[in-house]
């Protein structure tokens, strides 16, 4: 599916399809997919594989290349070793840390992420079975923007008419994220089953004393 049809899609969701009398234009609609792909690509991103060089000598490695990213979910070091060997690391910016014992010495390491879904006049990386999620949370947006436009206006569908969108919008939004948040779980549960770290992970967020 590509944006054309997402937006299609997304008016046949709002019962927005006179062409004659739009309520959202093109680009309004191509505004709230972008919010919502954005979303869901923080829960469900493309999964991605990249072969980067290490620096003898350096446990950091330069993931610049690897931009734009969600997450980075495993480091691989050396790569293609069997049983894998997978390394704790940390990230800032566009540097990421190797922090095992193993020193690298200019073999390859194997960097598991996700990176965001896109979504074009040409195609799109989202699986069909997202899509209709997709529409939904962008409908949402659609609606809140509707919403906030309304208030203070004279409109066909009488005084509540902002109150209306609102809950509309609130309740697509609602489902949007729980879905969101059921497939981040989904996600997790198969990044915990690809290996056990052999000690406890970094946290990326929080500082912990000795």
């Amino acid at each position: 599916m590509n944006l054309t049809e997402m937006c299609a899609l997304v008016r046949r969701d709002l019962k927005d399809e006179d062409a004659n009398n739009y309520r959202w234009s093109d680009a309004e609609l191509d505004r709230h997919i972008a919010h919502a792909l954005s979303e869901l690509s923080g829960a469900a991103p493309v999964e991605a594989v990249a072969t980067l060089a290490t620096t003898s000598g350096s446990r950091d490695i330069d993931i610049a290349t690897l931009r734009p990213l969600v997450i980075v979910q495993a480091v691989e070091y050396p790569a293609g070793k069997f049983p894998k060997q997978y390394q704790r690391f940390s990230l800032w910016a566009d540097t990421l840390t190797l922090l095992g014992d193993l020193v690298p010495d200019g073999d390859d390491a194997r960097i598991l992420y996700g990176r965001p879904h896109t979504l074009d006049a040409e195609t799109s990386t989202l699986p069909a079975t997202l899509e209709d999620l997709l529409a939904i949370g962008a409908a949402g947006f659609a609606c809140l923007e509707w919403a906030s436009f309304s208030i203070n206006k004279v409109n066909v569908g009488g005084a509540t008419t902002a109150q209306e969108f609102e809950a509309a919008g609130q309740a697509r939004l609602n489902f949007f994220r729980k879905e969101l948040r059921r497939l981040g779980r989904r996600n997790r549960v198969r990044l915990a089953r690809l290996y056990v770290p052999s000690e406890q992970v970094v946290s990326q967020s929080t500082v912990q004393g000795p």
